[in-house]
């Protein structure tokens, strides 16, 4: 009984940066919406994109430095993300970006105060019964396919679809959107500005009838890139994701606005060994010594959300020096070439994504080397990782 008491206080607290975790700088993300505040205007409203836990950030610290930074709405993906919120005693409203399926899924929206996405007649009907149940006003929001052909009713459905809501007695009429679908990349791409002008002329053509008729409709159009691309596509709110968490979608955006990053991966050197020349490393040995060398092994690895295809292309940092990433990157470690810096010692901390002092590592060089998107890039840590928040 003794020892098992001993062990117990022993791991009672323990500090979770054992082996590798995410720093979030809860600050930064209240910092760029305050930033973006600036940008669109004291009569245009912000949506911050909380989906997929916070973009990965942790939806808890994302939603309360957004709502403290000016945040008016907060979007998710899901009916449990959207509940996960309210759980949070955070009371602004939350859009729904997601299709809901049943009916019991719709109930339980307007019992958490949530918004839905409304795409068809059919979902609009379910809300009027279900408001109609409770003698409630059932708000929700009508989403329009401009161009993404992906959720939003056929723009040849939307004027009736509008029109039969408003006739809805129990249904409030929140707001009504579209989502662009190439406003990314490159600021000067002829195609890219094209597509997102005939989107943004369909959407403003929706807007002038719509809004005469339903003039408390909040109207959005613009994602982060529609945000920092073009005033024009503001309207009544614009909806941004990967700005909130200090990254620019749009390549050759330059000096128009600061953003700061809110993630850093750190980990801890676990073991060194010293190896001569020629010998493989990792499997399969895709990389082999070219002369003596210092190895040090890190506890992180692709199942806790360093690609595997970034083996050998990456580089960690540590006061300043970048340490190259060589062989295969593992499951649960990647190995690290400090030759240049044999002062390292098993237990230092490597910044391998982030922040470190004055120098930095881009997820959009991660996304690059990998053949992915930022997006995913910070979506991919999984919980094995501790959320340290500073």
């Amino acid at each position: 009984m003794a020892l098992k008491h001993i062990i117990k206080n022993n791991f009672k607290e323990k500090d979770p940066r054992q082996r590798a975790w995410l720093e979030i700088d809860s600050k930064a993300i209240e910092s760029n919406v305050i930033t973006l505040k600036k940008l669109i205007g004291d009569k245009c409203h912000l949506m911050a994109i909380v989906k997929a836990d916070g973009y990965g950030h942790g939806v808890e610290t994302v939603a309360k430095a957004a709502v403290l930074g000016g945040a008016s709405y907060l979007g998710v993906a899901s009916l449990h993300e959207g509940i996960q919120i309210r759980k949070l005693k955070i009371d602004c409203p939350v859009l729904i970006l997601g299709n809901l399926t049943t009916v019991d899924d719709i109930d339980s929206c307007l019992y958490w105060n949530l918004l839905p996405t409304i795409s068809s007649i059919d979902d609009a009907k379910t809300c009027q019964k279900i408001g109609s149940k409770y003698g409630l006003k059932f708000k929700i929001h009508l989403k329009i396919d401009t161009g993404m052909t992906r959720l939003g009713c056929d723009l040849k459905d939307a004027w009736h679809l509008f029109n039969s809501i408003l006739q809805m007695k129990n249904v409030s009429l929140d707001g009504i959107y579209s989502h662009l679908a190439q406003a990314d990349g490159d600021l000067e791409g002829e195609s890219q500005k094209i597509f997102t002008s005939k989107q943004h002329e369909i959407f403003f053509d929706l807007y002038k009838k719509m809004s005469i008729a339903s003039n408390k409709t909040c109207f959005h159009l613009a994602n982060s890139a529609g945000t920092l691309r073009d005033k024009k596509l503001h309207y009544n709110m614009v909806r941004t994701g990967i700005a909130l968490y200090g990254y620019s979608p749009i390549y050759n955006l330059k000096n128009k606005i600061r953003l700061k990053p809110a993630m850093s991966v750190k980990a801890k050197i676990t073991f060194i060994r010293k190896v001569p020349p020629n010998v493989g490393v990792s499997y399969g040995n895709i990389y082999k010594t070219k002369k003596p060398s210092i190895l040090a092994v890190v506890g992180i690895g692709y199942a806790d959300g360093v690609s595997r295809s970034l083996s050998g292309k990456i580089f960690a940092l540590f006061k300043g020096k970048y340490l190259p990433q060589i062989g295969a990157i593992t499951m649960d470690q990647l190995v690290l070439d400090i030759t240049d810096s044999p002062q390292l010692k098993v237990g230092d901390v490597v910044t391998l994504l982030g922040n470190d002092g004055t120098d930095f590592i881009s997820a959009i060089h991660w996304s690059e080397m990998s053949g992915s998107i930022p997006w995913e890039v910070l979506c991919n840590f999984t919980h094995r990782l501790p959320r340290v928040i500073i």
